[in-house]
């Protein structure tokens, strides 16, 4: 027998425990392979879309005027882009490649500038991408369509007559009723303070507490009645608008009229990702917090925050060992890599199949006719079945008294032959 150095021997054995380890980790690194991609994101930071009454800075204190992208918010996108280069960079290829990306916006300047600032930083061109040396940005597409029209992204989708009857519930409440009844008496005061006078929570929210918001972020001088305790309570009535907005009262049902339709679009596009067929791998939208927060709701999955400037919900199809999972992220800050979320009833890595079992309920199988089922519709239903039992009877007992006595009418026209 040949004898071996025992330095020789170890080296050898070290050498094949690490190629055994290196392709053991290749392996589990292969054995989950990210599929397909979808983002949905709030826009960057803006300035106040309208005012109250009483605020001294107008609308001429921006530079662009009321609800436009600022520079913050465009620093926010690109800065959100160069995130989603690294984490997807090796899933997209170096470049923008139009077979595998789709972006769609809402119809909104701030929307369509803030996903233009974020494909920027997030395609930025390479090699024969580079059509300008002096300038590494190339043209990338966002889809979109007219506000009045677009059934995905702009969220609250207002001509639902069934959902704006599910609002009114809401407000009505015993649930909503408790829940606002300790922010009543600071509520009366703020028409003297900010001389809005409405008393609706998501006015209150658009008019009074964002445009200080936004004010306070560009360091403004704010109201002296503007307080730390002031704008807490604000706050909170704001993101007490957006929960009743979509939850507290039937929320699966708001969901299939509100967030269900663009978790229908996402599933959609999941499962064409599970088909040998070409397909999009990843899928950009680009809208609002009222996008982000309805999405969120209808997977049940929200944390009752605003969604802040940039927040950003990711969801990723992998393959794993023959099966598909699926597994949702939420950015919502810069400092912090993104909190992952889990579907109620399921894991946080959840089997496609599963998933889809899940938000079947959230799903309308027809929006249009499930917005029209309201109440007064079922009422009518009801009036017209009453009065269809009534109409029936009164045939019934007609053709009771025909059979009961229309041999008797036939004889007497025989005698009269």
């Amino acid at each position: 027998m040949q004898a071996f150095p025992l330095g020789a021997t170890w080296a050898s054995l070290s050498l094949g425990l690490l190629l055994l380890l290196g392709l053991w980790l290749d392996g589990g690194v292969r054995a989950k392979e990210l599929k397909f991609v979808t983002v949905v994101f709030r826009h960057g930071d803006r300035s106040p879309i309208e005012t109250f009454p009483n605020d001294p800075i107008g609308e001429s204190s921006w530079p662009d005027g009321f609800g436009q992208l600022t520079q913050l918010g465009m620093k926010q996108h690109y800065e959100l882009g160069e995130y989603l280069r690294k984490r997807y960079g090796k899933f997209l290829n170096e470049s923008y490649k139009r077979e595998q990306v789709y972006i769609q916006s809402t119809d909104v300047d701030r929307t369509l500038m803030s996903a233009l600032a974020n494909l920027a930083a997030l395609f930025p061109p390479v090699g024969t991408s580079i059509w300008n040396p002096s300038l590494l940005w190339q043209p990338i597409p966002v889809h979109t369509v007219a506000v009045s029209e677009d059934r995905l992204l702009y969220l609250p989708f207002r001509n639902c007559p069934r959902f704006q009857e599910l609002e009114s519930e809401t407000l009505k409440s015993e649930e909503f009723q408790t829940r606002i009844q300790p922010y009543k008496d600071f509520i009366k005061t703020l028409p003297t303070l900010s001389g809005f006078q409405g008393r609706d929570l998501f006015e209150i929210w658009s008019k009074v507490y964002d445009p200080l918001y936004c004010e306070g972020i560009h360091n403004f001088t704010l109201p002296s009645w503007a307080t730390k305790d002031t704008m807490t309570k604000l706050r909170e009535l704001s993101e007490l608008s957006l929960l009743s907005l979509y939850g507290i009262h039937k929320q699966k049902e708001k969901s299939r009229l509100q967030g269900g339709v663009m978790i229908n679009e996402i599933l959609n596009h999941m499962k064409s990702a599970t088909q040998p067929q070409k397909y999009k791998k990843f899928v950009m939208y680009s809208a609002h917090d009222t996008t982000v927060s309805g999405l969120q709701m209808a997977l049940d999955v929200y944390n009752g925050i605003l969604p802040p400037y940039a927040s950003c919900h990711l969801i990723e199809l992998y393959l794993e060992k023959g099966e598909y999972f699926v597994e949702m992220y939420y950015r919502n800050e810069t400092q912090h890599e993104p909190h992952p979320l889990t579907l109620p009833g399921c894991t946080h890595s959840c089997p496609l199949e599963k998933f889809d079992e899940l938000v079947t309920p959230v799903i309308p199988q027809d929006w249009s006719t499930e917005c029209m089922i309201t109440s007064n519709h079922q009422v009518l239903r009801v009036i017209l079945a009453i009065a269809f039992c009534l109409v029936s009877g009164v045939l019934m007992v007609l053709l009771f008294v025909l059979v009961r006595h229309g041999p008797c009418w036939q004889r007497e026209s025989y005698r009269n032959i």
